[in-house]
């Protein structure tokens, strides 16, 4: 008979309920946003439970954040994720408007735009809150066709400017203080409603999730609204923030990087079968026990030749890739860049004497990269390159081809390629589109890709780093 308090009946598990399905479904949740929280370390979250005062929610976010979270560029997530997960307050599940006979009567804009710019400018975090969810409240509603309301945030911030209400705070602290403010206090006093106004909207967003999750399911607007990993965000598709993100990754990326190449070299430091020494030891025992010798193997740290178009169409994709290979050139016994659009010209200079960042910017400015009109001319750029440097490559060169093989409809050259992986020992290209559009419109992905040892799709700082680890070592 089994025991009376075994949670087991009749070989059935009973489902967890409260905090701790609560638990398990948020980490399953990361998972799947790409966190990367492992079966270990959902369960080390549910064993940090006991030792929290699970009412303190900053304290929950804190603590599971530590034994979840192995990258900074993921706590983004996180905290979207945790806020559907573990809400300030619960949504009512039908979040239909009551019909009655005197309905209640909509705050007007004006009023609510006013006591919104109160609360900013008194600046505490639970006015601002509550102003937040009115917000939601008033503007974001639109009816859906099973008679439910759902709730949009473009149709709260069309109706909340947010750059206005930074005019009026501005405007308003002007006018209230005595003297007439220096540029340093409105500089200060500028980040300060500029920070207020990011967390008014952080609130909206965050109220919107709320009642979507309490309508549609939390799973559901969970796989839908989170974001992936700022590594795996599309070259394309980069904002403001996520290329200052990215910039801030590189060199903590190199390091990493740079540490599992020295581990692959250590590790194959053994090279080819010495047969004469091989040979000559086992005289001695007469061939048993019979101990193969290696050659010891040198480490092969091979030249890097980095041609890259840094048109406007790839400009994101090919500033990420040299930036990263530079940080990484110790890997590398030389590091030679080639920039182009329509024409070609060497920067590896520039790379040389400055900052990976400071140096993007000189090379758009300082470089000899148009001759023409300014579209991307492979062709051309190749035949130069061909003419100028292909002397240099040799069996120990690496020759690395950034670009989307979109040519404007014009002379390919592709003998370049043919010519160049005879002389170096590889030729790579990084494509930063996806497979299927390759060899549409003006694409010769093609035509380019017979000649080379390998085309590769790299959209993101993800698959970025996998290649360039995969050469340097």
């Amino acid at each position: 008979m089994p025991d009376q308090r075994s949670p087991v009946r009749d070989g059935v598990t009973p489902p967890l309920n409260g905090v701790l399905q609560r638990v398990l479904d948020f980490t399953a949740a990361l998972r799947r946003a790409g966190v990367g929280a492992t079966q270990s370390e959902s369960i080390d979250a549910v064993r940090t439970l006991p030792h929290l005062d699970l009412m303190d929610r900053g304290q929950l976010r804190e603590a599971l954040a530590a034994v979840t979270v192995t990258s900074q560029t993921h706590r983004r997530a996180f905290d979207e994720l945790f806020e559907l997960y573990f809400p300030a307050r619960l949504a009512p599940a039908d979040d239909t408007p009551p019909v009655t006979d005197q309905p209640q009567e909509p705050q007007d804009p004006d009023d609510y735009l006013k006591d919104l710019l109160d609360a900013l400018m008194q600046g505490g975090d639970e006015s601002i809150r509550q102003m937040a969810r009115m917000a939601v409240e008033q503007f974001g509603r639109v009816e859906g066709r099973d008679g439910g309301t759902s709730y949009f945030q473009y149709k709260v911030f069309r109706a909340v400017d947010l750059q206005q209400l930074l005019a009026d705070l501005m405007g308003r602290a002007q006018d209230t203080g005595d003297n007439e403010l220096g540029a340093f206090e409105q500089r200060l006093l500028r980040d300060e409603f500029e920070a207020r106004l990011r967390a008014f909207q952080q609130e909206v967003e965050a109220e919107i999730r709320r009642r979507a999750a309490a309508q549609r399911g939390i799973d559901r607007v969970a796989d839908r609204m989170t974001r992936p990993p700022v590594e795996e965000l599309d070259f394309f598709h980069l904002s403001a923030e996520d290329q200052a993100q990215l910039r801030a990754q590189i060199r903590p990326l190199a390091r990493k990087l740079a540490t599992r190449v020295a581990v692959k070299r250590r590790h194959g430091k053994d090279g080819r079968l010495d047969v004469r020494r091989t040979v000559r030891r086992s005289l001695s025992t007469g061939g048993v026990p019979f101990e193969p010798t290696f050659k010891p193997r040198r480490p092969h740290k091979p030249e890097l030749f980095v041609i890259c178009d840094v048109s406007g169409s790839v400009a994101s994709f090919a500033r990420f890739t040299l930036m990263l290979v530079h940080a990484l050139q110790e890997q590398f016994s030389k590091v030679r860049s080639f920039a182009f659009i329509d024409t070609l010209d060497e920067v590896t200079a520039l790379f040389d004497a400055s900052d990976a960042g400071d140096a993007m910017k000189r090379m758009m400015s300082e470089a000899d990269l148009v001759w023409l009109d300014g579209h991307s001319d492979y062709g051309h750029s190749f035949e130069r390159f061909h003419a100028e440097h292909a002397a240099d490559i040799t069996p120990r060169s690496t020759v690395l081809i950034l670009g989307d093989a979109r040519n404007n409809y014009r002379q390919a050259n592709s003998w370049v390629l043919q010519d160049l992986e005879r002389r170096a020992r590889h030729v790579y290209w990084l494509n930063p589109e996806p497979i299927q559009f390759w060899d549409t419109g003006d694409s010769i992905a093609g035509s380019y890709g017979r000649y080379v040892a390998e085309m590769v799709e790299v959209r993101n700082l993800k698959q970025l780093a996998r290649f360039v680890e995969r050469i340097a070592a």
